[in-house]
């Protein structure tokens, strides 16, 4: 008699203690997380091989958030709903947060957008749009009202207004189209009000370039979004458009560590340069509302534009320091950076392994720390942590001699007194 007592009170207490530990999991909304140092954002991708046809598990999606929680990042940026790599993300978050109340670790969730045609074969036709957007915007909204504690922000199409995107982009009136449909979800309270929605793109599809972007379509769509999500790479344009890169003669009295300082805060004020034209632009429409940066980031290896014959701009030292002083700026100014990305990801260019887009991470595919984040290996904070299997070691054996000596120098280039001054 005395068991059949105990066993209600039992399930009471458990029942109990289940709603308790619901109460203390942390809700923030996108205004709380956006701009706040103290939640770092990154993009992600947890893709081991060279095809996506290798979904990632959820064991090893939650092997990945932990490394990046003791990172400090609290927020990251997924690209597609249409894979099951997204919703294997959330389930893995949602684990997490089921083991440890004082996990947090949000999303900005990417609904791919592409143009009629892209990746079939045939001419695409930027002037309308896929078919199949319209189901992975409902696939995201979905997801949206499942996960509202997660899902922070939905971002409408990745670089897809960009005209050097020529496999698939689309005219800024079907991003348009996709936001003002979110938006008006969101007042009918099919979506959660806090739920902010952005398209994510290149500095120029946001009015920071040439002229020819400035249109009625772009200006409608940022006085639509609840904030601008810009990209930023001053990595590719040490080829494209290389100004700014370089060593000056003035500059070879210094330390190579000197130099190549000077080099990276010419980089990093370039991008700069265009967060501001971006900000310009939106101003001049009379629009005050956040600015965020949806990517910027720097490969650390590469055989073709940024490596030994060309630009000589990639390498782990180069991009930790990159990586340490957009960080510190964006910080500083309140501006939520979602590096580009935590992981290297073989598929990104899977008929070249040693292309730049392969070689982006922080940490290698086997779970190696770049130059960029030894000081977070030494501070302990992946201690315990595995990917795959594997301790959180150094590359280069954590040998930074090694790592100098394998430093290529940028070219000799001379600069105007006043280059790239930011305000």
């Amino acid at each position: 008699m005395k068991l059949f007592r105990v066993i209600p009170i039992l399930i009471l207490t458990y029942l109990m203690s289940c709603n308790s530990m619901q109460n203390t999991i942390k809700h923030k909304s996108a205004s709380e997380i956006l701009g706040n140092p103290n939640y770092l954002a990154m993009s992600y991708g947890g893709y081991r091989t060279n095809s996506r046809r290798v979904q990632p598990t959820v064991s090893q999606l939650k092997e990945d958030m932990k490394i990046l929680s003791a990172m400090g990042v609290k927020i990251i940026r997924t690209y597609n709903v249409h894979l099951p790599e997204a919703v294997n993300v959330l389930k893995a978050i949602k684990e997490l947060r089921q083991e440890n109340p004082e996990f947090e670790m949000y999303v900005m969730l990417g609904a791919w957008i592409d143009c009629k045609n892209a990746w079939t074969g045939f001419e695409p036709n930027h002037n309308e749009e896929s078919e199949r957007n319209a189901s992975e915007i409902a696939h995201a909204v979905e997801l949206a009202n499942e996960y509202p504690e997660i899902i922070k922000v939905i971002a409408v199409g990745n670089e897809a207004m960009v005209k050097w995107a020529t496999a698939y982009y689309v005219q800024p009136s079907v991003i348009l189209k996709w936001v003002n449909h979110l938006q008006n979800l969101k007042k009918k309270g099919e979506l959660t009000k806090d739920l902010w929605i952005t398209s994510s793109d290149n500095f120029a599809s946001w009015g920071g370039g040439d002229k020819e972007y400035h249109t009625k379509e772009l200006n409608e769509l940022i006085k639509a979004v609840d904030y601008i999500s810009m990209h930023t790479y001053p990595m590719h344009d040490t080829h494209y458009n290389p100004f700014f890169w370089g060593i000056s003669e003035d500059e070879f009295q210094f330390s190579k560590e000197k130099q190549l300082d000077l080099a990276m805060n010419r980089s990093m004020n370039y991008a700069k340069s265009q967060y501001n034209s971006v900000k310009k632009y939106m101003q001049s429409l009379g629009v005050d509302k956040p600015i965020h940066i949806g990517e910027t980031g720097w490969a650390t290896f590469s055989n073709e534009l940024y490596g030994s014959n060309d630009s000589k701009a990639v390498d782990e030292y180069k991009a930790g320091i990159f990586y340490h002083k957009m960080r510190d700026w964006t910080n500083e100014a309140g501006i939520s950076c979602f590096y580009f990305e935590a992981f290297d990801e073989p598929w990104k260019d899977a008929a070249n392994s040693g292309g730049s887009e392969n070689h982006f991470g922080l940490f290698t595919v086997d779970g190696n720390a770049k130059y960029a984040v030894w000081n977070l290996v030494d501070e302990g904070a992946f201690k315990k942590l595995k990917r795959d299997g594997n301790t959180i070691q150094k590359t280069f054996n954590g040998n930074l001699k090694r790592l100098l000596d394998s430093v290529e120098m940028p070219p000799h280039r001379e600069f105007e007194k006043q280059l790239l001054k930011t305000k």
